[in-house]
């Protein structure tokens, strides 16, 4: 019997997926080990692997067969593009992708007025402002802390993750738009979800069961 490997985002999500798996009994030890060096930790018996991998990794290790399976972020999932089976909400790791800035910029949105939106996720900012909104944007990619470019003028808005909205109230800044909601999903290969089908589909619904049972 073949491995099968899933991969995690790093952080939070990674820690949480573990726990959900370990509910369905599925364990990895050398997972809890935080001092190891190891990149891809296996469950032997179960013959299952696992490996962390940065967030925008996850879904090309999925589409390229790499990973049978990953666990990462809704807006991972968007921005990213790639071909996959979207299988499960886990429903944690809850946020919204929102376009944000001063109340002012509120009008400019409204009259479709050209504008500059920063972003780290241009790819959903360009579909929602292109395709839902029909609004001609300047998009600008930026890495850092996205909030301070309405405020030093780089931009008239910005488009990002807002769990608790506090960041942005400290700088002078509110929710103007929801883009749409976030959270943790499963995704899985396309040809490993035929090839492994039998195997995939007990893991989901044995996930699905779990959600459902926690939700009750």
């Amino acid at each position: 019997m073949r491995y099968l490997t899933v991969a995690l985002a790093k952080g939070r999500l990674a820690d949480q997926t573990m726990k959900l798996f370990e509910k369905i009994g599925i364990t990895c030890e050398e997972m809890k080990d935080k001092t190891s060096r190891k990149l891809i930790f296996s469950n032997e018996d179960m013959k299952i692997r696992f490996f962390l991998a940065k967030a925008s990794d996850v879904p090309t290790y999925v589409e390229y067969g790499a990973a049978d399976i990953g666990v990462v972020g809704k807006d991972t999932i968007l921005e990213e593009g790639r071909k996959l089976f979207e299988v499960i909400d886990l429903g944690y790791g809850k946020c919204r992708m929102c376009v944000c800035g001063p109340e002012s910029a509120g009008e400019l949105l409204k009259h479709h007025q050209l504008i500059r939106v920063a972003t780290k996720y241009p790819n959903i900012a360009k579909d929602y402002f292109y395709n839902k909104k029909h609004q001609t944007v300047e998009i600008i990619k930026l890495n850092g802390s996205i909030e301070l470019a309405p405020i030093v003028g780089l931009s008239e808005v910005i488009v990002d993750i807002v769990e608790t909205g506090s960041t942005l109230r400290e700088n002078g800044l509110m929710v103007l738009e929801e883009v749409c909601p976030l959270s943790a999903r499963v995704v899985v290969n396309q040809v490993s979800m035929k090839r492994e089908n039998q195997r995939i589909t007990a893991l989901i619904s044995s996930l699905k069961q779990m959600i459902q049972e926690e939700q009750a």
